[in-house]
């Protein structure tokens, strides 16, 4: 089987720390062919593929659904291709990336619910509704914070399903639709300064703060203190 490419939504901005780390993990314990970057390429960043993309007026969500849109019609991006956010770090070395989900939607719905409201939870619960509508009664969670294995058509199948929804979970959609399974596993996102995460899974993700400023930024950057082939030199 050929080695994807890496497909990356950026956000604007000049400094993105997050994503310099990341570009290292995935350099060296990541297999994939090329990177591509859609959306924001900061001027530090080289040896990559840049799909540029207009981000103004539009909320996170519409701005990576579109990139998703993009990456899936692109007839030099691999299929399939690994979908990743800046903000995801590989630690160990992988022969290949594992399917994986986060358990029943239900589930996940219950904990956003007790803790937080918004666009977020109002797009999971829309997202889970229309997959009942689709014949899915108890779908299955990809919201994930690790890359994801994504097929051309089975995607662009499910943005055309979800178009409407507000803050459409298209990685969960995408993953039930196309019924492609996976192994459980807990989210990985660390959104705390505190030491105390999980240090024995291959993958980890942060919030901007804890990245900066927390115990997990700070082991991350000791793990990969090196420039990779991803960077220029410029700051």
């Amino acid at each position: 089987m050929e080695v994807p490419d890496l497909v990356v939504p950026v956000r604007e901005g000049m400094v993105n720390q997050q994503l310099r780390y990341a570009l290292r993990s995935w350099e060296a314990h990541l297999p994939h062919r090329r990177v591509w970057i859609i959306g924001y390429r900061p001027p530090w960043v080289g040896g990559v593929e840049h799909i540029p993309t207009q981000q103004a007026g539009g909320t996170k969500f519409q701005n990576t659904t579109l990139a998703m849109r993009h990456a899936c019609q692109h007839p030099e991006i691999s299929d399939p291709f690994l979908w990743a956010n800046d903000d995801m770090f590989l630690m160990e070395p992988l022969d290949r990336m594992p399917m994986l989900h986060r358990g029943p939607v239900r589930e996940v719905e219950q904990y956003y619910a007790a803790r937080a409201s918004g666009a977020y939870l109002r797009g999971m619960r829309a997202t889970r509704q229309l997959l009942a509508d689709l014949g899915h009664q108890d779908p299955l969670s990809y919201e994930l914070h690790v890359p994801l294995p994504v097929r051309k058509a089975g995607m662009l199948r499910a943005l055309d399903a979800g178009q409407g929804v507000e803050a459409l979970h298209k990685r969960s959609l995408y993953g039930n639709l196309a019924q492609i399974g996976g192994e459980q596993i807990r989210d990985v996102k660390v959104m705390h300064r505190g030491p105390r995460f999980d240090r024995s899974t291959p993958f980890l993700s942060t919030m901007p703060d804890s990245f900066t400023n927390g115990e997990v930024g700070r082991m991350i950057r000791a793990r990969f203190p090196s420039p990779c082939g991803y960077e220029t030199g410029r700051p």
